[in-house]
């Protein structure tokens, strides 16, 4: 059986305001024509359909377009919901989906109850395990702890429970949850574009868990991790923050054989528009041509001028028109001591504007400026002499 792993496609979501369901309509092509390509028996989607768990109205039609063409394909498919996901929403018309081949798995009461498969070799069970938040399911499962790994132990029993029923199946797991082999890697293995899943400080649990089933298809990291040969994270399709700009994108191909793996393969997913980072002072990022690669990629940029630049955004954007985040930090300056409260007290309105603006740019407001605050000061003062509601009432 040849299994395709993907999860956290995230529809509707946007890169610092910048559209993606382009790119992840792209994405869902590349899907379907590795599906056919690769001779996909089955897809899995490890949670994170949608981006959050009310979606926009084109993020649902992209993924109903999606789900009806992976229908009509040659592979069944898997789908589980994850931190992101409504349960309900995701789920709804769940057994109706079944008969055309998509399996929605949302439920935590559906748990040890596997999607049962056929291939050469006989039967494959994969149990899709929904994001499990340890709140909902402690009382029902009498969890002795608050945290993931006590609710995945808990959902794990019920699959073992189910395999040992079914001699000489094949298993496969599906899991949205943060899986480490130590607590100390997970700073290693997060990006910043992923939603904190701590409860009571604990998010981690233990690749333990799956150390007995054939595969494990994991979801809600953004990055593609390998945590043993048969534990998988296959990341984000698309790059969701900065911070995974080094990342390459794809879905894992896994060849099920009789014995349980034989072999996995990375499938690189397109790349829309790629991420760069650049630092440096303004008129050396404008200038040097070793930028040039940056020129067409979505930027993040972090300036280093003794004094903040005038109009930065709109004279990098001159060069890269695709910069979206913009920083200061002066070379040689000092750390921040954190927020500062400012004395106000006797200082008129303008002088308080006028050195919030030397404060934030290390450079007094110009001529001009200092005409346009003061424009706004006047324009939100209030009119001393204007009558109060009061004085109104009781003058009438």
């Amino acid at each position: 059986m040849r299994i395709l792993h993907t999860s956290d496609w995230h529809l509707g979501r946007s890169f610092h305001r910048e559209g993606l369901l382009d790119a992840q309509a792209g994405f869902v092509d590349h899907l379907i024509e590795t599906v056919e390509a690769e001779e996909v028996d089955l897809v899995v989607v490890s949670g994170d359909v949608y981006d959050r768990a009310l979606p926009p109205v084109d993020a649902v039609e992209l993924a109903d377009e999606t789900f009806a063409r992976l229908a009509a394909s040659r592979a069944s498919v898997i789908v589980t919901s994850g931190n992101h996901d409504s349960h309900i929403r995701l789920g709804f018309n769940a057994r109706l989906a079944d008969a055309a081949g998509i399996h929605l798995r949302t439920r935590w009461q559906d748990v040890g109850t596997p999607v049962l498969l056929e291939d050469d070799h006989g039967p494959v069970a994969v149990h899709g395990l929904p994001y499990l938040e340890p709140d909902a399911v402690r009382a029902a499962w009498g969890l002795p702890s608050r945290t993931h790994e006590a609710a995945l132990t808990a959902a794990m029993s019920r699959v073992r429970a189910d395999l040992e029923a079914r001699p000489g199946a094949r298993s496969v797991v599906m899991a949205h949850a943060f899986v480490a082999g130590e607590p100390d890697a997970a700073a290693s293995m997060a990006s910043d574009s992923e939603r904190d899943i701590s409860v009571g400080g604990l998010q981690i649990a233990p690749t333990a868990l799956f150390k007995d089933v054939d595969y494990a298809a994991l979801g809600h990291l953004h990055g593609r991790q390998t945590l043993s040969e048969t534990i998988r994270y296959s990341g984000s399709p698309l790059a969701y923050s900065f911070s995974e700009a080094r990342h390459t994108k794809g879905s894992w191909l896994v060849e099920l054989g009789k014995e349980g793996v034989d072999r996995v393969d990375f499938v690189p997913a397109p790349v829309p528009r790629r991420l760069a980072t650049l630092r440096g002072r303004i008129d050396d990022l404008l200038t040097e041509p070793r930028h040039a690669e940056a020129e067409d990629a979505w930027l993040q940029v972090t300036l280093t001028d003794a004094q903040r630049p005038v109009h930065a955004m709109e004279r990098l954007r001159s060069r890269f028109p695709h910069t979206l985040l913009l920083s200061f930090e002066p070379e040689g300056a000092p750390r921040s001591r954190g927020p500062v409260m400012p004395h106000v007290d006797g200082r008129s309105d303008l002088d308080v504007a006028l050195g919030f603006v030397a404060e934030v740019r290390t450079l007094e407001a110009t001529t001009e400026e200092t005409l346009l605050l003061q424009l706004a000061c006047d324009s939100c003062r209030t009119d001393e002499d204007a009558d109060t509601p009061a004085q109104v009432e009781v003058a009438g």
